[in-house]
This record gives structure tokens, C-alpha cells and sequence, in this order.
């Protein structure tokens, strides 16, 4: 077993004390690209974006004075909805909040600025021990939440999660994870067809939306009419619950951990594009160039769009690590080139060079967001899926785009789409340029931001304060 490593804390500075910081290069918004744009930041939030040209007089010489270095992109921080761990530590199975911090340090400094940590399918003690124990994590406001990938799954679609920790529905042990959570339980991933979880009544779908939490369809062997009945469900719930944090439940890794599609079975992945072409769901797809076709997620974004898509990771601890062997709650994984698999051949989709089910990813979101735009989707659109789309899943919209008022998290990358610099609430995070062994090359860091003394700031821009869900990371 590699050892965990991480990058070590966000910088610490009092809010009061941070100063009036400009980025500058092209800056991607949610609606589009501004070829030479600027990013104000005073303190925490976001004060103004726009055209470097066009910048308001009271920041006029600040942007002015920031140089644009060719090839620099400004994105907003990225959020990933799905991930189970990196630096050699693993969220389902560490013993420590110091240990899930390095998982959640490593991914910060590859330009994920709110992440969402993810268990596997494990005994019911495993399961309330972990919650309690990332809510603590959440508290500190290192990850936005917690999302369980079972136990209520399809053995037949079980991919890298031990089929004999799998149970029927059980609302009951819905109710003690959300109370161990505290709040943060945010997604669940279920299978519709599964006894207990789409039966109606007091079943695991309505005790997640009476959580606050999401339900999402995946390592599932159901047909499309199987899922078309649990989105319908899900869908009613959550729009008559007021505290749902989204009026979507999601899909789980799209494609993976299902029965494939066939002209005469349609099965799940087909019901849930439908679903999500019809704006009921949003479907997660791991765009890493392992899991899926550049084709298959090109398709995707074609038929549903940026906006019913979350870009996610289902990163493991080897993330950012050199190959070798892991594990993935109890089961044992091998990375060789960087791909993760189950070290024993199990599982419906082991591959035809006798390895294991994929056993997650071993790609950060950034990666994830270069695969996708190389396989043919616009930048503009990969960073909606990475950002804007999953911040809308979470209900939280002070993250996931640069817009006046939103939290202060910001990309700054290279013309490689490499990390260059990553600020979350404006504080700019350590260690970030840093290669992952095995992984990655050198990374530029050039600088394009200019960062000014606190006592030019500027009132707050009227009207941009955001209103919603508080700060927790």
C-alpha cells in the first residue's frame, strides 16, 4: 500500500485581511468565453467579471495593471460529485478526519474546489462510522457533502462494490446514515429495481428527499420502465419537499455499473438520457478516457446538454499516486497505467485482459474536463458539467461559476489545461503545480493575476450578494 501524502492547507488569512486579488486571461463563464476577461476578487466573493476593456472605474487600474499572459484561461473552481478519495487515501476507508483530509487536499490542488466524498457499499456500522466521521470534514468545510454508493444495488451491476454487503431497501438505515451525517448527506446511489427502494410509501427514495438528499440511479440492472418509475417518483418527491436541494435526482456514472442498452431492451442508460433530455435528471459521466468513449460522452452532451450533466471523477485513493495496490473498501484494486481495477477477476465488467471490474477512476476533474474537451465538446460546455451543473445539484449557487457575488473559487490554467493557480474563497491553495507521479508532466506557472493591498478595496457590488445554502467549504 502507497503512502498517503497531501498538499498541505489553504493558506489561512482572516477574511478582513485578504487583499483586492485580479485575474486575468480568457475567462470562461456559464454563457460563453471572454477572450481577454478579468476576475475581481474582494475578500471571499467574487466582485466583478467581465471584458478587461470594459472594466468599472473603480477597479479600472487594478485590471489594467494584471498582465495577460498568453494561453492563461480563468475557470471557475471545479466540483466533483463523486469521489471516493486520492493521495493515497480513500474516503470509505480511513480511520481519521486528518486522513480524509488528505484525499480532499489532493484534489484541491488540482483545481477541485468543492468536492463530494463518496462511501461504497459496506456493513451498516462502516456506514454510520464514516458519515459521522466526514460530516466532522464537512464542519471544516474541506468537502460539501457525502454521497453513499449503496447498499441497495443491483448484484448482477456491481461492478467494484462487494455484492455480499448488498441489502434490500431499507428506509430505516436511510434515516440513521442522514442523522450520522448531519446534513451532508447530499446523494445516495439505489437501483430502482431493488426491493424497498421504489415501492412506495415509507421506501428509500421518499426517506432521501425527507433527508434533503438526492437519489441516484445506478448500478442497476433495471428496465427503462423500472427507472422511468423511480425518476417519476423521485421527481414528485422532490418537488413537494421544501428543504430538496435540487428539483433533479441524478444518474450514477451513466453508462457504468448498468445493463448496456439494446434496441429491443432500451434498460436504464436509456431511460435516464431520456429523463435527462426531458430536464428530470442529471446524468454523471467519468470523461476520463477509461471509463467511456470520447464518442459515447460527445453523444451525451449532444442529446442532453452541459446542463443535465455532471463531469465527475469516481477518483480512488491512487489518485495522484504511482501504480500499485490499493483498496477500495474491502475489496483489493491494482493500478497498472493508471487505470484501476479489482486485483481479482470479478465482476460484470472486467476487462478482456483478464483484470478486474473497473475499480474507479485514478483521473482528478481537471484531467477529466482536458479528456473531454480533446474528445470534442467546447470548454465552455466541459466546464458547465464540471461546475456550474454539479453546484446546481448540491443547491448551492455561491459555487460553480464566475459571476459577481459567488464565492471566490477560481482555476487559473494553462494553455495544457494544467493547474496554474487555484483560490477557493480567495485563498489561494498550496502546492498546486505539483506533477502526480506516474501521471502528469510539468506544469507552467507562469502568474496572471495581480494581487492589490487590502485598503484599495472597494465597497461591495450592490446587489451581488447570493442568498441560499451558507458557506461550508
Amino acid at each position: 500500500m502507497s503512502t498517503p501524502h497531501g498538499p498541505g492547507p489553504v493558506t489561512a488569512l482572516p477574511a478582513a485581511a485578504l487583499p483586492v486579488v485580479v485575474e486575468r486571461g480568457q475567462v470562461v463563464t456559464p454563457s460563453g468565453v471572454i477572450a481577454d476577461g478579468a476576475v475581481v476578487i474582494e475578500g471571499e466573493r467574487i466582485a466583478w467579471v467581465g471584458d478587461a476593456a470594459e472594466a468599472p472605474a473603480r477597479w479600472a487600474d487594478a485590471v489594467a495593471a494584471t498582465a495577460a499572459e498568453p494561453g492563461a484561461s480563468v475557470l471557475p473552481g471545479l466540483v466533483d460529485l463523486h469521489n471516493h478519495g486520492g493521495g493515497g487515501a480513500g474516503f470509505p476507508d480511513v480511520s481519521t478526519v486528518d486522513e480524509a483530509r488528505v484525499a480532499a487536499r489532493e484534489h484541491l490542488r488540482h483545481g477541485t474546489t468543492s468536492v463530494v466524498a463518496s462511501l461504497v457499499t459496506a456493513p451498516r456500522e462502516a456506514l454510520l462510522a464514516r458519515a459521522a466521521l466526514l460530516a466532522d470534514l464537512v464542519d471544516e468545510g474541506e468537502i460539501v457533502g457525502i454521497h453513499l454508493e449503496g447498499p441497495f444495488l443491483s448484484e448482477r451491476r456491481c461492478g467494484a462494490q462487494d455484492p455480499g454487503a448488498m441489502i434490500p431497501g431499507d428506509a430505516a438505515l436511510v434515516r440513521e446514515v442522514a442523522a450520522a451525517a448531519r446534513g451532508a448527506l447530499v446523494t445516495m446511489t439505489v437501483a430502482p429495481e431493488v426491493a424497498g427502494v421504489v415501492d412506495g410509501g415509507d421506501d428509500v427514495v421518499a426517506a432521501l428527499t425527507r433527508a434533503g438528499a438526492l437519489p441516484s440511479i445506478g448500478h442497476t440492472d433495471a428496465s427503462a420502465e423500472q427507472v422511468d418509475a423511480g425518476v417519476a417518483r423521485a421527481v414528485g418527491l422532490l418537488a413537494a419537499e421544501p428543504r430538496a436541494r435540487s428539483a433533479r435526482p441524478t444518474a450514477t456514472h451513466l453508462f457504468n455499473g448498468m445493463r448496456p442498452p439494446h434496441h429491443r431492451d432500451a434498460g436504464p442508460v436509456a431511460a435516464c438520457l431520456a429523463a435527462a433530455a426531458r430536464g428530470e435528471l442529471v446524468v454523471e459521466l467519468v470523461a476520463d478516457g477509461v471509463h467511456l468513449d470520447a464518442a459515447t460522452v460527445r453523444a451525451v452532451f449532444d442529446l442532453v446538454g452541459p446542463g443535465a450533466i455532471a463531469l465527475v471523477t469516481d477518483a480512488m485513493a491512487a489518485t495522484g499516486m504511482p501504480d500499485g495496490d490499493y483498496v477500495l473498501g474491502s475489496l483489493a484494486v491494482s493500478v497498472r497505467g493508471g487505470v484501476a481495477r479489482l486485483t481479482s477477476p470479478e465482476g460484470a465488467d472486467a476487462g478482456s485482459d483478464g483484470g478486474g471490474a473497473i475499480a474507479g477512476g485514478t483521473a482528478h476533474l481537471l484531467d477529466v474536463v482536458r479528456a473531454t474537451v480533446r474528445g470534442g465538446v467546447r470548454l465552455v460546455d466541459a466546464v458547465r458539467a464540471a461546475a456550474t451543473t454539479p453546484a446546481e445539484v448540491l443547491g448551492r449557487p455561491d459555487l460553480g461559476a464566475l459571476e459577481a457575488g459567488r464565492r471566490a473559487d477560481v482555476l487559473v490554467v494553462d494553455e495544457a489545461l494544467r493547474a496554474v493557480r487555484v483560490r477557493r474563497a480567495g485563498r489561494v491553495a498550496q502546492g498546486v503545480g505539483d506533477s502526480s507521479p506516474a501521471r502528469t508532466g510539468p506544469v507552467s506557472t507562469t502568474r496572471t493575476s495581480t494581487t492589490f493591498p487590502a485598503s484599495v478595496s472597494q465597497p461591495a457590488v450592490s446587489g451581488s450578494a447570493v442568498t441560499g445554502t451558507s458557506d461550508q467549504s
